[in-house]
């Protein structure tokens, strides 16, 4: 991760300035590289005024039938939210994930609280707007919903559900299952204090093993978030596949047309020297058939007929016109055509991502394209980063700035070894690589060929005088351990297992560890500029 800026005396307290977006996203948010998500409209970070109005969709079907599934979730606001949604006037704002399991990972609950925070922003502009979380009930990865991590005393530890109990089948349509129990256990067993063992009590009367995935989920953020919950959006909600049906539709009678408005995106991304985010497959449609309770992808074969991948035998087009007519559950877009489908349906006026969904934008874009779509605009999601107050103490204690404990721990080591009366044998090797420099020449002046044996014999010097540094440095930090162990602490806090917070760790750990009333200082303390990285400290 790149170096951090501390923010000015002027800025927002808890926040910092982060060069934490990359590739596409840095390009993006620098001004360069839009036309490529044409015809979707990118947000500038740190703006907040949309251009145009919301597109005039009829939702009033779907709005009712949110607010009954809403409620079901124990929305406390879900009546009004979707009265407002039914009006065509409102802007949409629309976020997502997979219904991971406890809430899945933090990020989800950012991407939540965000949508809810940017529909308040819109509203108290003059523009009504109401956030929908849209959860992809209809994806098959079950690796991405049936795990979840915690921060142990130990470290991360991740809970799951075991193997795939039936590979390629939607997430909707499966329960989360018996091994729940044991993860739930686990949890109690982990986290011993009276206040996590109630959570854990709330989460398993959500997280049954008869329980749906979605139902779980969105009963889990709703408990967080409150009435700022946005509305959640399953998937395989029947109104939704209902309202599908002409896009699904046209997306068959124009997959010729959409075939060469994606390829020609891939080629302008290669040509630019940008990744693909969706590897090129040539004859795979954007769209995906459920058949014997497995989701397949449909190849185009010929003019006029289809393949399910995997099996064998081809079927007339008619066959897939006919089941999109008779029953659209049965048919799901992929990544290259769901923000289209979405958007149709909802006349989404703001999309919020992250990086990685952003940069596919620019391939699924063409299928906006080739429907006619009025274009959504999109915006980076908001990230953050929990520290408590203790743990930021502790960080001023060992002398560290967070810059150092996210991109450059070991340089925080490294002052505490010499602290603790290491660090020694950095000087002597800095000497005697200047030595070894000086019979580089004298060497090979007696012989060319010295030069070779010279360079050899640096390099093992060198390396194991690194490798000596490396054991006298940390006897030295053993000297301090109660630095030692808070340094461990806080690097697995901010970067469990090496890999990012937001990332790893669940939604539903950090209740546990601050109380329920987590999501709500998450939400009040998120900076909706992407380019900054929000500093929450969970009270």
């Amino acid at each position: 991760m790149p170096a951090l800026v501390t923010p000015p005396a002027a800025g927002p307290p808890s926040t910092l300035t982060t060069g934490h977006l990359g590739g596409l996203a840095a390009e993006l948010a620098a001004g360069r590289a839009r036309d490529l998500l044409a015809p979707l409209v990118f947000q500038p970070p740190g703006t907040t005024r949309l251009a145009g109005a919301p597109p005039a969709v009829a939702r009033a079907d779907l709005a009712r039938a949110l607010a009954v599934a809403n409620a079901s979730y124990g929305h406390p606001g879900a009546a009004e939210l979707a009265r407002r949604l039914a009006d065509p006037a409102t802007a949409v704002v629309v976020t997502g994930q997979q219904t991971g399991l406890f809430g899945g990972p933090l990020l989800a609950l950012v991407k939540a609280a965000a949508a809810t925070r940017w529909a308040e922003t819109l509203s108290a502009a003059g523009q009504p707007a109401v956030a929908v979380f849209w959860m992809a009930t209809e994806d098959h990865d079950w690796l991405e919903v049936a795990r979840a991590t915690v921060l142990t005393a130990e470290g991360p530890l991740t809970l799951a559900l075991g193997d795939d109990p039936a590979p390629l089948a939607p997430v909707g349509l499966r329960t989360v299952g018996p091994h729940v129990a044991a993860a739930l256990d686990e949890l109690a067993l982990r986290f011993p204090a009276a206040w996590f063992r109630a959570w854990v009590e709330r989460l398993s009367d959500w997280w049954r093993p008869e329980a749906r995935f979605g139902e779980a989920f969105a009963r889990t953020h709703v408990a967080l978030l409150g009435a700022r919950a946005p509305l959640f959006l399953d998937s395989m909600l029947p109104e939704l596949k209902a309202a599908q049906r002409p896009h699904l539709a046209a997306l068959v009678e124009r997959r010729v047309e959409h075939a060469r408005a994606l390829e020609h995106r891939e080629a302008e991304l290669v040509r630019r020297g940008l990744p693909l985010q969706v590897t090129p497959q040539p004859g795979a449609s954007p769209l995906f058939l459920v058949r014997d309770g497995q989701r397949r992808r449909v190849e185009w074969r010929g003019a006029d007929r289809f393949a399910l991948r995997g099996l064998e035998g081809e079927h007339p087009l008619e066959q897939l016109r006919a089941t999109i007519e008779e029953n659209p559950a049965a048919v799901s877009p992929g990544v290259l055509a769901r923000p289209a489908l979405q958007d149709a349906v909802l006349g989404t006026a703001l999309f919020l991502t992250g990086p990685g969904e952003m940069a596919y934008l620019t391939q699924a874009a063409a299928a906006h394209e080739v429907l006619g779509l009025a274009p959504p605009t999109v915006a980076l999601r908001p990230h953050a980063l929990v520290l408590d107050m203790r743990s930021r103490e502790h960080l001023d204690g060992l002398g560290g700035t967070l810059d150092e404990l996210l991109a450059h721990p070991e340089a925080l080591a490294a002052r505490l070894a010499q602290r603790g009366g290491g660090g020694f044998v950095g000087a002597a090797r800095a000497e005697i690589e200047t030595r070894l420099e000086g019979l580089r020449a004298p060497a090979a002046g007696l012989d060319p060929g010295l030069e070779r044996a010279w360079e050899r014999t640096r390099e093992s010097v060198l390396r194991a005088l690194e490798a000596f540094a490396h054991k006298v440095d940390a006897a030295a930090a053993r000297r301090d351990e109660t630095a030692a162990h808070r340094l461990a602490q806080l690097s697995q806090l901010v970067r469990p297992g090496g890999r990012v917070q937001e990332r790893e760790l669940a939604a539903a750990w950090f209740a546990g560890r601050w109380g329920e009333t987590f999501g709500a200082r998450l939400a009040d303390q998120l900076d909706l500029d992407a380019r900054r990285l929000s500093l929450v400290d969970p009270g």
